[in-house]
C-alpha cells in the first residue's frame, strides 16, 4: 500500500478534516512533514515529523522517504516535479493532479512569474484559498484514492 505525504508547512485548515476522514476510512500511513509543530488531528495512521528550519528542509524529507506510488500532497510545484519524477503522485491543495504530462507547464509558468517578480513588477498572488478549493480538493483525493486503493 503507498503512503501519502503532506507538505504540511502550507497546508490549509479547511483540508485537515478532509484527508484525516479518507486516512482513517482507508487506514493509510500518512506522514505530515513541516518545520514546526501542525497538526491534521489525531490517527494511529499519521505520523508527524519536524525538520529543520530551512527553505527546502521539508521538501529534501519527503523526496527522501518518497517511493514509488506514494502521494504527496503539496502547494510546491517543485517539490510536485521531484516527486513526479520519482513515479509518485502528487495533488495540490485545489485539487491537482499534477502528472508526466502537465508538470512541467506548471514549472515553466511558475518559473516565469518568479522571473516577472525579480524583476522588480508586483504580480498578484493566488486567490484566497476557498470553500470551493477545498471541494475541490475533496473531490480529487476521493477519485484518487478510490483509483488506487482497489
Amino acid at each position: 500500500m503507498f503512503k501519502i505525504y503532506v507538505d504540511g508547512d502550507a497546508f490549509p485548515n479547511l483540508l485537515k478534516p478532509i484527508l484525516l476522514k479518507q486516512i482513517e476510512r482507508l487506514k493509510i500511513k500518512t506522514i505530515v512533514v513541516s518545520n514546526k509543530k501542525i497538526n491534521i488531528g489525531k490517527s494511529n495512521f499519521v505520523e508527524y515529523m519536524i525538520v529543520d528550519a530551512g527553505a527546502d528542509e521539508a521538501d529534501n524529507k519527503i523526496v527522501e522517504m518518497l517511493e514509488e506510488g506514494d502521494l504527496v500532497i503539496t502547494a510546491d510545484i517543485p517539490l510536485a516535479d521531484r516527486v513526479i519524477s520519482k513515479n509518485a503522485h502528487a495533488i495540490d491543495h485545489r485539487g491537482e493532479l499534477y502528472s508526466v504530462d502537465n508538470i512541467k507547464q506548471y514549472l515553466a509558468m511558475r518559473n516565469l512569474m518568479e522571473k516577472i517578480r525579480e524583476s522588480g513588477e508586483i504580480t498578484k498572488g493566488p486567490k484566497p484559498f476557498s470553500s470551493k478549493d477545498a471541494e475541490l480538493f475533496a473531490n480529487q483525493i476521493n477519485a484518487f484514492l478510490t483509483k488506487h486503493t482497489k
